[in-house]
């Protein structure tokens, strides 16, 4: 089996499915995610997929962990009865630079491109999240071209405005709230990512497929407040 279990704390289970950041990775990630979102045990709380792993949160009046892992075994054997993944493509408009990306040109002087060629690149790809954290709604996605990766902040920002999209590393991401944090700003999307008053209140999930759109400022500002910030 190609699977790993340990405890973590007292009360959840950590499946890993790998060791490296892949798509192959990502797809057993999905893949065992659905199954336990379809088919969840009796005992289970909560499963939070991750890059590489997924925790699975169990109530321990209800199974200890040794009867967990067993379970969780025999489901992880399930996975090749799942043929088709469900995944989602969003697409997520960005205005790039100027107040709304203030690190635009740094990301492009850092890779020797001008800011129109690193906004192409941005927008050429189709990405993928691999998993939602650090924040309500935060979006880890990869899947970004090298050719625009770029450092986090030696000082980071006390304050970022919510919804702003930004590059770390090889990673981009979309800041669903007003947080501080260090990756370099390079845009900013009228789409509200994290929404408290509904049932599920974060408007991505791990699987998702993400498509970055250039917009202009006059339509960033058209689209913000209106119905299609809240339905992409």
């Amino acid at each position: 089996m190609d699977y790993s279990f340990s405890p973590l704390g007292d009360h959840a289970v950590v499946i890993e499915v790998g060791q490296e950041i892949s798509e192959a990775v990502q797809a057993k990630v999905r893949t065992i995610s659905q199954l336990l979102e379809s088919r969840p045990p009796d005992w289970m709380v909560e499963a939070i997929p991750a890059f590489t792993t997924i925790a699975v949160f169990y109530n321990p009046l209800a199974a200890q962990y040794a009867a967990a892992v067993a379970e969780l075994k025999e489901l992880v054997q399930q996975t090749e009865e799942v043929t088709a993944l469900k995944s989602r493509t969003v697409e997520i408009p960005v205005c790039y630079g100027g107040e709304f990306g203030p690190d635009l040109e740094f990301v492009a002087a850092h890779n020797g491109l001008t800011p129109e060629e690193v906004i192409s690149i941005h927008t050429s790809g189709t990405y993928s999240v691999h998993m939602i954290g650090f924040a309500p709604g935060f979006p880890f996605i990869g899947g970004m071209s090298e050719k625009i990766a770029a450092p986090r902040r030696d000082s980071p920002r006390l304050r970022i405005p919510e919804r702003t999209v930004g590059i770390a590393g090889k990673q981009t991401g979309v800041y669903p709230i007003e947080t501080p944090g260090g990756w370099q700003l390079i845009g900013r999307t009228p789409l509200r990512l994290f929404r408290p008053e509904d049932e599920v209140p974060s408007l991505l999930r791990a699987g998702d497929k993400i498509v970055f759109k250039k917009i202009t400022e006059s339509e960033y500002h058209a689209w913000e407040g209106s119905r299609d910030a809240e339905n992409p």
